[in-house]
């Protein structure tokens, strides 16, 4: 009788193979062609990165349409030795925190209401957001007559009721408030809107079980609206908290920066600058600006972006 002998591996069937190895992952291929990308990034190296680059440039130099001359870092601290930069600056935060801050309550609940069983809910849809699509300077010239002291509506109104009007823009204690305020009139309607996408995209099992709970109103909005609708509040705020940083047209058209410089913000000073013929100085005004805009919402963003993903 004969015994076969394993005397190593047959032939024909190669070496021997050790533990296989885990291959590296694939590369994750971009799901349409590069060609396709290069419009856009035209559109932001011609729109964004070119003139960004050049107001770097020109911000150390003292220029005109035809001509420049380098002059470093002197327009930076001519800016920034502004009498009325201190002010410029806390107006201008105030200015975004405020807007901001109104933005996110009042877009919230609108959107809750307008999200519930109302008959006319389309209607006050278009009411809320109408705002939105009027312009700026429009609005800004539209209030400064209304709040015009004793011949506007405004103080004609209160008059009405036995309350004694004031110059709303003319006062110092209040022009930025007044400023701010119709700010809020113009962007809560985008607000809201962003909310109602947000609240609507919530699945309705989560509302059920609520009620099977015996949960009212308050608790759904507590436990269901309020914190699932986060990603719509992280959009909110930044995008309002960025335009408030930027703002310029509504203060120019509806005080100009007054009484004095008291509703004075960054981009007004800076824009004095420009009328002034100091193009150079304007230009580090510009990019200050932009330093201090980054410097905020880049942070802010990383914040609320943690935020979210928490939640």
């Amino acid at each position: 009788m004969v015994t076969e002998q394993a005397a190593g591996p047959r032939a024909g069937s190669g070496p021997a193979r050790g533990p296989a190895r885990s291959r590296p992952p694939a590369r994750r291929r971009s799901a349409y062609p590069y060609a396709l990308y290069a419009p856009a990034a035209v559109v932001f190296l011609v729109i964004f990165l070119v003139p960004t680059v050049m107001a770097f440039y020109f911000a150390l130099t003292r220029w005109t349409l035809f001509d420049s001359e380098f002059v470093g870092l002197d327009n930076f601290r001519d800016f920034l030795a502004e009498q009325n930069l201190r002010i410029g600056f806390q107006n201008t935060i105030v200015y975004a925190v405020l807007t901001s801050g109104l933005k996110v309550v009042l877009g919230l609940l609108l959107g809750v209401l307008l999200t519930s069983r109302l008959r006319l809910r389309g209607f006050l849809r278009s009411v809320v957001f109408f705002p939105t699509l009027v312009s700026t300077v429009a609005v800004g010239i539209t209030f400064s007559m209304l709040l015009k002291p004793q011949t506007g509506l405004v103080d004609q109104a209160l008059a009405l009721v036995g309350v004694d009007g004031r110059d709303w823009l003319g006062d110092a204690t209040t022009a930025l408030l007044s400023v701010a305020l119709v700010d809020v009139w113009k962007g809560v309607g985008l607000a809201t809107v962003i909310y109602i996408a947000g609240i609507m995209s919530i699945p309705q099992e989560y509302h059920q079980a609520v009620a099977v709970d015996g949960g009212g109103a308050w608790h759904r909005f507590r436990h269901i609206i309020l914190p699932l609708s986060w990603p719509a509040t992280y959009s909110v705020i930044i995008l309002s908290f960025i335009g408030g940083l930027r703002s310029f047209d509504l203060i120019w058209t509806m005080t100009r920066g007054g009484p004095g410089f008291t509703s004075d913000t960054i981009a007004s000073i800076i824009y004095k600058q420009y009328q002034a013929g100091f193009f150079g100085l304007s230009t580090a005004g510009n990019v200050i600006l932009f330093l201090v805009v980054t410097a905020i919402a880049v942070p802010l963003n990383h914040y609320l972006g943690k935020r979210q993903v928490a939640a």
